[in-house]
């Protein structure tokens, strides 16, 4: 079988088992899991990871000699990705603070899951393999690699919709988070716990403040989300050009890159 279709054979039969399962079964096991530990944040964290075994699986196929922690991008520097992510997430937390008050009571648990767990599973999941494997390892480009994740990584997010605007919005929001993630990642050397702690901070602030009840937010909460973006933006720019690194995502490889990475 030639490289390239066995290569996109596995890929597409590794995912479609890792969402068959996770659609159908996830719930069960967290369920499964919860009652034996008496823990809703175990049994999140064991769920994904038991959900997870078919993208493993499929990495071991298609790369048998690489390792799965440079697969996934989490054996680059943990401090690098924390402190690009903090700082460009001080918008959120600066007006946050003075713009929303600290919600009264939180469950620990719940915000374990809403920002760190979930961050940390869909960064690997969505950012990682679904759309990093294909950037890293095909001559797909940015936008053809990330077209497909972003699209589905919108989709599992509507249901913290309700009315037919709510999901445009969420819909719309969530997108362009993930190709705006996948811009980091790539940007950052590949450097997934960049996305990560990203994603982390994001939701957090979200989560301990009392901006909104979805995603789709109101005027302050997004106006600082928009200036906390922007500065991300200006950070890796302006780290890339003090080290004088070549920027990963050029107009010629949005589509189909002359040579994989």
């Amino acid at each position: 079988m030639n490289k390239t279709i066995s290569f996109f054979f596995f890929f597409i039969l590794g995912f479609s088992v890792y969402y068959f399962v996770d659609l159908f079964y996830f719930k069960s096991i967290q369920i499964f899991i919860k009652g034996l530990s008496g823990s809703k944040a175990v049994a999140h964290v064991a769920a994904y990871c038991i959900t997870m075994l078919p993208l493993i699986i499929t990495l071991k196929i298609i790369f048998p000699e690489k390792n799965i922690t440079t697969l996934f991008s989490i054996n680059k520097p943990i401090l690098k990705g924390f402190s690009i992510a903090f700082m460009g997430t001080l918008p959120m937390l600066a007006g946050y603070f003075i713009y929303f008050k600290l919600v009264q009571s939180i469950s620990f648990q719940s915000l374990f899951i809403n920002s760190i767990s979930s961050p940390f599973f869909e960064e690997l999941i969505f950012r990682a393999f679904l759309i990093g494997i294909l950037y890293r390892f095909t001559r797909l480009g940015f936008i053809t690699s990330a077209l497909f994740g972003s699209l589905l990584f919108a989709q599992v997010h509507l249901y913290q919709g309700s009315s037919f605007t709510e999901l445009t919005e969420i819909f719309l929001i969530t997108f362009l988070g993930s190709v705006f993630f996948s811009w980091v990642y790539f940007e950052t050397d590949f450097n997934l716990w960049t996305a990560i702690f990203l994603h982390l901070f994001m939701n957090l602030y979200w989560e301990i403040f009392n901006v909104s009840d979805s995603v789709s937010g109101n005027m302050y909460g997004n106006l600082f989300k928009v200036l906390s973006i922007l500065l991300i933006i200006a950070l890796v720019i302006y780290n890339k050009r003090r080290n004088k690194i070549p920027f990963q995502i050029t107009g010629k490889n949005l589509f189909i890159k002359t040579r994989q990475t």
